[in-house]
């Protein structure tokens, strides 16, 4: 009777694994032709719940959540729901983009991406992007990551994807396989990327992205930018259709749609750091950013010769970087003065705020000489041991988005240690060093490529012995090399 008992109570616990196992493979992703398909089995467990959410890449929704019908999350995600019961859900996201007019004019796969006009070997840096996808397999997800979709190829055993986010690894990058495709999700910073994928040892190109360039070596390769800026008009509900242009994209009234949302047109894109002037185009007529007071007016000329002002929007993009000059209580004026494009000194005013004049700039990277003006007096940062000199003049130096540190050990007894190199054409006064813990350093925003440089000890030139790579100069005292990739 014992036993007859055992096998009962095992036959009832074989029976509910079987159907919390059959629960669980009811939760699915789905890589439809032309949509996501996401299947939750309401009956099964919460974390089996929780972890096909995670799947299908909507980190702010909960399974507690969805078993009381709180859909918010998935919503907010881009899903939309396709039929519910009380067992199961089905959510559906469309994956065919159609953000761009094709009666505009034909698409120009060439437009706005890397060009190969920078130095030898290396593209020209890539101040502008907007995606264009036949389906959109290739997006942002809630937390963060970026995920790539390959649709079919489901004999293929194995498909990578490799691209200048790996340095084109054909080892990296391997990707999960789904019902009705592949996946793989990438943490990337703002920027252009080039990719392919590697289906069974064979690359190809991304077959629904539009966005495509020649590397330079008679291939071609797909291009994905991840966004860092969204243009934003509030109102003008009743528009029919909203552009944006600007230098970006050589003021062309026909290439980016703006697209409306609740209570405003949204337009994403990426921006590299720098300055950019742009206006809106509402139904034909251009207007300027209602919501930046940053304004500023531009001669342009016509076919005639005759000078037109136009009043633009005026968009900075970089780091916050704050100037900061401590004491002068008595002074009137305080002003800075440099090498910032699009700048006057009128307009760099700096705020007394307690017993220091502070203030804020957005710049891009780069390298900038500066310095203050007190009242009409010129002077150094002295908050600053950096700086260079440049006729006969001091003036601070600062490196927004620094890549790259020169550092030489030693020579602690030394009064002044300058760098010198092919970045300045070997200026001698170059720019002055700091010591601290046992070495000279500083840092430099350098463009990929290759330069020369040398320190100049007390007025000595040496060539860096932390440095193995050196090459042969006319005196025949040899050069430092430093490449930048």
């Amino acid at each position: 009777m014992r036993r007859v008992t055992y096998i009962g109570l095992f036959l009832i616990l074989l029976c509910c694994s079987i159907k919390n196992l059959v629960a669980q493979n009811r939760n699915s992703l789905v890589i439809a032709s032309d949509r996501l398909v996401l299947n939750v089995d309401l009956k099964s467990p919460l974390p089996a719940i929780d972890s096909i959410l995670a799947v299908a890449g909507i980190s702010d929704a909960h399974a507690a959540g969805l078993k009381k019908n709180d859909f918010a999350a998935i919503y907010k995600d881009g899903w939309q729901l396709a039929t519910k019961n009380s067992d199961a859900i089905r959510f559906e996201r469309l994956l065919s983009a159609m953000n761009y007019d094709r009666k505009d004019r034909p698409f120009e796969t060439t437009t706005a991406i890397p060009s190969l006009d920078g130095k030898p070997g290396y593209p020209a840096p890539v101040r502008f992007g907007v995606n264009k996808y036949a389906k959109i397999t290739v997006y942002e997800l809630p937390s963060g990551l970026t995920r790539f979709i390959l649709p079919g190829y489901d004999r293929a055993k194995r498909v990578f994807l490799s691209g200048s986010f790996n340095e084109w690894s054909t080892l990296k990058g391997l990707m999960k396989r789904m019902d009705g495709g592949w996946i793989l999700d990438l943490k990337l910073d703002a920027g252009a990327y080039e990719y392919k994928y590697i289906a069974d040892g064979r690359w190809m190109t991304d077959p629904n992205n539009l966005q495509r360039v020649e590397d330079g070596a008679g291939n071609v390769n797909s291009v994905y930018f991840k966004y860092n800026f969204i243009f934003k008009l509030a109102g003008y509900s009743a528009a029919q259709r909203v552009m944006a242009a600007g230098d970006f994209n050589n003021w062309d009234p026909n290439q980016l749609v703006m697209q409306r949302t609740a209570g405003e047109w949204q337009l994403p894109v990426y921006l590299a750091d720098g300055k950019y002037f742009y206006r809106f185009m509402v139904d034909g007529n251009w207007i300027t950013d209602p919501g930046n007071r940053l304004k500023i007016k531009i001669k342009e000329k016509d076919n005639s010769d005759d000078k037109y002002s136009y009043l633009n929007s005026v968009l900075f993009l970089g780091d916050r970087v704050v100037f900061k000059l401590t004491g002068y209580p008595d002074a009137k004026s305080v002003k800075l003065t440099g090498n910032f494009v699009g700048f006057d000194a009128d307009d760099l005013q700096l705020q007394k705020k307690g017993i220091a004049w502070v203030l804020p700039l957005i710049l891009p990277a780069g390298n900038y000489d500066y310095r203050f003006e007190v009242d009409d007096k010129r002077l150094r940062d002295p908050a600053n041991p950096h700086y260079s000199v440049k006729d006969g003049e001091e003036w601070s130096f600062l490196a927004v988005k620094p890549n790259y540190t020169f550092k030489l050990k030693a020579h602690g007894n030394a009064k002044k240690v300058i760098l010198c190199g092919t970045f300045n054409n070997w200026q001698p006064d170059g720019y002055a060093m700091s010591f601290k813990d046992g070495e000279w350093t500083i840092s430099f925003h350098l463009d990929p490529g290759k330069y020369l440089y040398k320190f100049r000890v007390d007025g000595e030139w040496i060539i860096d012995p932390g440095n193995k790579l050196w090459e042969q100069n006319e005196p025949h005292t040899g050069n430092s090399v430093l490449w930048i990739e």
